[in-house]
Parts: structure tokens; sequence; C-alpha cells
């Protein structure tokens, strides 16, 4: 009984880039690590406490917090800090961890979001000035086969649950078909026609559909 009475007590934090759980009896200075509100302006996402930024939106948020305090289960309330001048960013820069071989561990992969740290890339095919030979698009790649009682990723948007086929039906999966957007300071979902000011509240959005477990979307 007290063990299931710890267990019930366990809450989760709600500073933002935290998400942890934790106990009123083991919550110690330090044991919390969050950011302060973040900008999204003319497509850049910085946090404004320690001005680091990214284009993608997956390397945005898994840049390390920067402060530390304890956890808390008071929503932070995010300021509105005026967006800094736009500079240009070295296309370099945004392509360092584009080798990175940890897909499956990746939370913006999980949940079937866009991600340029991860995304595949092919190598354009160019052909000589007055060349005769067509170009030729790259072969698809070979789709893996798996056993259906092999626990796999579902990649569909705002799922990332793991499954197995011979679980998998027509509404196993709660997605978002897609896409996301952000404009002007708001940020949501197309497919569900649904859009707030706050970025933990677009976090919070419920899928709005139902569907099949997917390991391999075509998009």
């Amino acid at each position: 009984m007290e063990k299931q009475n710890e267990e019930v007590a366990r809450l989760r934090c709600q500073r933002i880039g935290c998400n942890a759980t934790f106990t009123e009896d083991d919550n110690p200075e330090g044991s919390c690590t969050y950011h302060d509100s973040p900008i999204f302006h003319d497509g850049i996402k910085e946090w404004s406490c320690c001005k680091k930024r990214s284009h993608d939106f997956s390397l945005f948020l898994e840049i390390p917090g920067c402060k530390t305090g304890k956890h808390t289960t008071e929503k932070p309330v995010l300021t509105k800090p005026a967006a800094t001048p736009k500079t240009p960013v070295s296309a370099h820069s945004t392509t360092l961890a584009s080798s990175t071989p940890a897909k499956e561990l990746c939370s913006r992969c999980r949940q079937g979001f866009f991600c340029s740290d991860h995304e595949q890339k092919h190598p354009a095919t160019t052909v000589p000035a007055g060349s005769n030979i067509d170009a030729q698009a790259p072969p698809a790649p070979v789709k893996k086969i798996v056993s259906i009682s092999e626990p796999q990723i579902c990649k569909n948007k705002g799922c990332g649950k793991t499954f197995k086929e011979k679980d998998n039906h027509e509404t196993a999966c709660s997605y978002h078909p897609g896409p996301a957007v952000f404009h002007d300071r708001m940020r949501g979902w197309k497919c569900c026609d649904i859009y707030v000011k706050e970025f933990d509240e677009f976090m919070s959005i419920p899928p709005c559909t139902k569907g099949w477990h997917d390991a391999n979307p075509a998009s």
C-alpha cells in the first residue's frame, strides 16, 4: 500500500525542457534543468534565456536547458520578449549534426515531425552540359522486412509509440496528418485547425485522427 501511495504521489514537472517526474519529498535544488520562454521569428526558433537558436524544430527542442532549480507543478508564465534581429545563419552550422545515427532515439523523429538532423539525403544527380543521357532518379529504398512480433516505432506525427504489427489495427494510432504550422507567433495543426499562442499548449494539442500505426510513412 505504501508503494502504491508513492507512485500516486509522483508529479510531472511543468518547466519547459524538463518534463521529469518527482515527489515533494525528493525535489532538491538543482534537480531540474529547464528553459525560459521560446521566441519564434522569421523561421528562427530561439530560447530567450540563453539566446541559443535553430531553424530546425527538432534541434531546437534538443538544446539542453540552461537554468537549474527545483521541479514544480506550476506552469511557467511565459514572457513576451522582443524578437532579436534576424541574422544570417550559415548553412554549414545547420548541418553539423546531420551525421547523428541515433534516429530511433530522437524525440522529434519518434513523433513524426520533420527532422533535418536525421532526414535521409540523396546526392543530386547532375548531367554534363550537352549530354544526351537522361538523369535517372535514385532507386527506391528497399523496405525492411520485419516480423509481426518485432517492436517498431510509429512515425505518424504526434504518435511515436512502440507497437507490434500483430497488434496493429485501423484505430490503434492517434496522430496528426499535419502539417504543423508556425506563423505570426501562432502555432498549431492545419489538419484539425487548432492554433494556440503558447508553446506548451501546442505540444498538448491532442491528435485528431485515428488510423494504423506506420513505421515507414510515405512523407
